[in-house]
């Protein structure tokens, strides 16, 4: 199972996961058009400053979803693929998922009474904010993938950190 993951050291806070979000939830899927239309695209990922670093955030999907426990008409729901969905169709707008994401990353739809979380780009064979990272910071893989890649960075710096002492 693939999911959207951060190297926060390679993050350089130029936003162009946010653009690239905003263009592919518009209805023309062009930056230029996006900017005149009526109701204007809004993100699902965040890049914040923690500490002065820059690091990318969006909804993780997480195991056992506070969002999903919280939903009182099950608007916000598990997939075949365990990524959490969201039915607009049925959501109510109370806001209680709002409340209870550990990450904060649920928000308010500014034209309606609903929500705007991240959807991983369904459309897409990898989500826009991955696709448009310069720096690859954000990747989009399988998380034993992800970290033996990590692991094998750390040691392979370890090791010629060592060989030169």
């Amino acid at each position: 199972m693939k999911e959207i993951l951060i190297d926060i050291d390679k993050c350089m806070g130029c936003k162009s996961c946010e653009i690239a979000c905003r263009i592919e939830h518009s209805l023309s899927k062009n930056l230029f058009d996006a900017i005149f239309e009526e109701k204007l695209p809004q993100k699902r990922i965040f890049v914040e400053n923690i500490e002065k670093h820059p690091v990318p955030i969006q909804c993780r999907h997480c195991e056992d979803a506070p969002c999903i426990m919280a939903c009182m008409t099950g608007a916000l729901y598990k997939d075949e693929n365990n990524i959490t969905c969201y039915d607009e169709s049925i959501c109510v707008g109370c806001f209680m998922c709002v409340m209870v994401c550990p990450f904060g990353i649920i928000n308010k739809d500014i034209y309606a009474k609903k929500i705007v979380k991240c959807d991983r780009c369904p459309d897409r064979d990898i989500p826009a904010c991955v696709e448009a990272c310069p720096t690859k910071a954000l990747t989009f893989k399988d998380v034993k993938e992800f970290s033996f890649e990590k692991r094998t960075k750390y040691l392979t710096e370890f090791m010629q950190h060592n060989n030169q002492n």
